[in-house]
Parts: C-alpha cells; sequence; structure tokens
C-alpha cells in the first residue's frame, strides 16, 4: 500500500472517544486536504494522572468500533508499543520513520496548543509536523496570534498566506519549518467528561458517541463501572 501523501494523527486519550472527536476529524481532513487520519490513543498520557481512566485495550476497542465504517479513517496502537509516558514527539518522530516522504499533520485543539510550553520538546514538534489546532474553545485567530507572540514565542511563528487547498481560517510558518493552521470548526458542546458523567449518573450516551460506541459499551459495561464509577442500572436508558 502506497504511504499517504498528507497524513493527519490525531492524538488523545479518547476516555472515550465521542462524536465531536469524530467531527473535528473530518473537518481537519476536509479542511487540509488529508489523505488519511490515524487516531492515536495514548497509552500512558503524562498530563492526566489522576483522570479515572478506562484501560488501553478497551479505548482501543472503542475507537476501533467509532472508524469502523469511515473510509481514511485508521486507528494506530503504536503508544502501547513502548514504554514509559506517552510523549507526542517520540510519536510524531516514529510516524515519520515508518513513513518516509508523507507530510504530517498534528491535530490538536486551543487548550493543547496553550500548554505546548509544557509538553516534551513542545516547540520542536513543527520540526516533525505541522500543526493542525481547531478554535473550538473560544479561542480563535486573534487569541492564537497573541498566544504565538507572547508565551508562545518558543515556535518562532510569523503570519503566511494560505497555501493553495487549504481551507483555515489562518496560517504561521514556525521556525521549526512546519506551519501551524488555525481551523474554525463548529462547535459541538460534547466532551469526554461529560460522557463520564452522563454515564455515572445512568443517563444514557447514545448520540454522545457514535451508535457503535454506545453499542460497544455494553459489554464493556463492567471495566466502564470500575474506571469512571458505577452507573446505576436505568432500564431503556443505558447501552445495550
Amino acid at each position: 500500500m502506497r504511504p499517504p501523501r498528507r497524513l493527519g494523527i490525531f492524538g488523545g486519550c479518547f476516555n472515550p472517544v465521542h462524536s465531536a472527536h469524530l467531527r473535528a476529524a473530518v473537518e481537519a481532513a476536509e479542511g487540509l486536504g488529508l489523505d488519511r487520519v490515524d487516531f492515536v490513543p495514548s497509552a500512558r498520557p503524562p498530563h492526566k494522572p489522576g483522570e479515572p481512566m478506562l484501560g488501553f485495550s478497551a479505548r482501543l476497542r472503542l475507537l476501533r468500533a467509532a472508524v469502523a465504517d469511515m473510509p481514511g479513517f485508521t486507528v494506530n496502537d503504536l503508544e502501547s508499543q513502548r514504554p514509559g509516558p506517552s510523549y507526542t514527539y517520540d510519536t510524531l518522530a516514529r510516524y515519520l520513520e515508518d513513513n518516509p516522504g508523507t507530510e504530517l499533520f498534528f491535530i490538536m485543539g486551543t487548550g493543547d496548543l496553550l500548554n505546548l510550553a509544557t509538553w516534551k520538546r513542545g516547540f520542536e514538534l513543527t520540526r516533525l509536523a505541522h500543526l493542525a489546532v481547531l478554535a473550538r474553545e473560544g479561542l480563535g485567530v486573534a487569541g492564537i496570534g497573541a498566544y504565538l507572540a507572547g508565551d508562545g514565542a518558543g515556535l518562532g511563528a510569523a503570519p503566511r498566506p494560505l497555501p493553495s487547498g487549504v481551507s483555515a481560517c489562518a496560517a504561521w510558518a514556525t521556525a521549526g519549518g512546519g506551519m501551524l493552521y488555525c481551523l474554525e470548526i463548529p462547535r459541538l458542546d460534547i466532551s469526554a467528561s461529560l460522557v463520564r458523567e452522563r454515564w455515572r449518573c445512568g443517563r444514557t450516551v447514545r448520540f454522545l458517541v457514535p451508535d457503535a460506541v454506545w453499542r460497544e459499551l455494553a459489554s464493556l459495561r463492567e471495566e466502564a463501572d470500575l474506571a469512571w464509577g458505577p452507573s446505576p442500572a436505568v432500564p431503556g436508558l443505558q447501552a445495550g
């Protein structure tokens, strides 16, 4: 199989994957002309040590169910194949090694961008990939520009015209060589923490997560209860 020319990498805990994740991936793929988007679940996320976390194999299973009928979307479990914390820099370096000649786009939210200085070699990510920043958390082009001129100055970003074939609202070239793109996407007020809270309360999570994930959660109920807190059995509301 020929490697993709433009590959999006969507990392995260996916605890669990939900409908807003999938819509964000669609928006990034369409806006940046990506040939493929890989969902890369974090095996041992260094920044969320206290979060009630569903096991990696369960999160992987839910992700695979979520993208099973979505051409161009795949799931990569590479972060489970190495010991220690899951660092984005290491993941992108591995992708470059495995996909020579492929242009990488790391898909992230504005919250991640604002915390980039706390990541391992965070300002060096653009040596390996472009950054596709999804403006879905109230921080638009002006806010990103202000960040890049202040706390994010380590990226060495300068505004640039949008390249042909890219539907973004702004672009910056960075000192690392990669571009930073801002994409405004529809706001879906869904989060993994909301899904977990609904689960604990015994309320249905259907339509917050894809139907395939909703159904898969039925067989993972015991594990989800242990990770997120027990869900009261409310007939007709939960998966199954």
